[in-house]
C-alpha cells in the first residue's frame, strides 16, 4: 500500500507532466506577446535573441541537462501507473539503432518517460547507449515547449536532425521514432491497438541510409490511460480534425482522465493503468547511402513481421486477450 505523501507525489508528477504537455506553449507563448506592451517588454526581447542564437540546437541532437533527466518527480511519474520498461534483447553500444515506438496514444508517455528521462532505469538496463528521443519538430521551436523536451535530450524528428545524430563519429547512438504521430492519436482508444505503419516508411530509409539496426518497441497500454471521444469517419468533427493535422501537424483530440483530487471525477490526470514498453530483438540493417524502394520495402515488411511477433509474444503477460490483434494502416 502506497502512503498517502506517495500517492500524492506521484499524481502531482503525471499531472504536471500533461500540463507542460498540453499548455506550456500557448501560455509561453502569449505570455511573450503580452510582455512586449508592458514595461517587461525586454524580457521577450531577450528571449527572441536567444531563440536565434540557439536556432539550430533540435537539429544537432538536442540540449541534455543531466540533472533533469535523472529528477525523482520521473520516478514518481513511472511509479504512477506503473511504467515498466522489458528488455528482450541486448543492445550492444558498438553500433547505433533506430528504436520505432508504437503507439502514439495521446501524450506519448511511455517512449517519454522511457527514453528521455530516467524513470525506468533505462540507462542501467541499456549501458553504453545514448537515447534520443524524436518529437514533432513545432514543438521544439514554441517557447515553453522547447526549453522543457530539449532539456531531456529530445530533437527533431526531421530528416536533418536524425542524420546528425547517427553520424556521430561515437557509436551507441539510439534514436527513438513514434511513427505513428498525430495520425495514430485519432485510434487512441482503450482496448484497441491500431497503428499508422503500412505507408510509414521514413524510419526505414533512416535507418538503412546509417546502417543502423531496426529495433520495435511496443508499449502495452499507453492507449488505455484516457476515454478519447471518437467521431465517425464521416462526420464534419472527423474532418475537422483531419484538417487541423494537415495544417498544424498535430490532432485536436477530445480526452479525459480522472480529477486531481478525486479518481471518480473527470479531468486531465490520466488513469493509473500499467504501461508495459518492451524492446524487442534488433534487426540488422545494411548501409547504403542511396536506399532504392525494393530495400525500402524489404525491410520495411521485415520491421512490421518483428513487430508483429513481437506484440503476439507479450500481448497476455501484459494483460491482453489471446485474441486480440494488431491493426495497421
Amino acid at each position: 500500500m502506497k502512503t498517502l505523501k506517495k500517492q500524492w507525489l506521484e499524481v502531482l508528477s503525471i499531472y504536471h507532466y500533461v500540463l507542460c504537455f498540453v499548455f506550456l506553449g500557448p501560455v509561453f507563448s502569449l505570455l511573450g506577446v503580452f510582455l512586449l506592451f508592458t514595461s517587461l517588454w525586454y524580457f521577450s526581447l531577450l528571449y527572441l535573441v536567444w531563440l536565434f542564437l540557439d536556432w539550430d540546437t533540435p537539429q544537432r541532437g538536442g540540449r541534455r541537462c543531466q540533472w533533469l533527466k535523472n529528477c525523482t518527480v520521473w520516478k514518481h511519474l513511472s511509479n504512477y501507473f506503473p511504467i515498466k520498461l522489458v528488455k528482450t534483447a541486448e543492445l550492444p553500444p558498438d553500433r547505433n539503432y533506430v528504436l520505432v515506438s508504437h503507439p502514439h496514444g495521446i501524450i506519448a508517455i511511455g517512449s517519454f518517460c522511457n527514453f528521455a528521462t530516467e524513470g525506468t532505469g533505462s540507462s542501467q538496463q541499456f549501458p553504453g547507449l545514448r537515447f534520443s528521443l524524436a518529437v514533432l519538430n513545432g514543438l521544439l521551436y514554441t517557447p515553453g515547449h522547447r526549453e522543457y523536451f530539449l532539456s531531456c535530450g529530445v530533437c527533431s524528428v526531421n530528416r536533418q536532425s536524425l542524420d546528425f545524430v547517427l553520424s556521430e563519429p561515437q557509436l551507441g547512438r539510439a534514436v527513438v521514432i513514434v511513427v505513428g504521430g498525430a495520425n495514430e492519436a485519432l485510434y487512441a482508444v482503450p482496448g484497441e491497438n491500431c497503428l499508422t505503419l503500412r505507408n510509414r516508411k521514413g524510419f526505414v530509409r533512416l535507418a538503412l541510409r546509417h546502417g543502423a539496426s531496426l529495433v520495435p518497441v511496443y508499449s502495452f497500454g499507453e492507449n488505455d490511460i484516457f476515454r478519447v471521444k471518437v467521431f465517425a469517419p464521416d462526420s464534419w468533427q472527423r474532418l475537422f480534425q483531419v484538417t487541423i493535422k494537415k495544417l498544424l501537424s498535430f490532432s485536436p483530440c477530445i480526452f479525459w482522465g480522472r480529477g486531481l483530487f478525486s479518481a471518480k471525477s473527470w479531468g486531465l490526470v490520466p488513469l493509473a493503468r500499467p504501461i508495459t514498453t518492451v524492446v524487442g530483438r534488433p534487426i540488422p540493417v545494411p548501409q547504403c547511402p542511396q536506399p532504392t524502394e525494393e530495400q525500402v520495402d524489404h525491410y520495411h515488411t521485415l520491421y512490421m513481421k518483428a513487430l508483429e511477433q513481437l506484440f503476439e509474444e507479450h500481448k497476455e503477460s501484459c494483460g491482453l486477450p489471446a485474441s486480440t490483434r494488431l491493426t495497421f494502416i
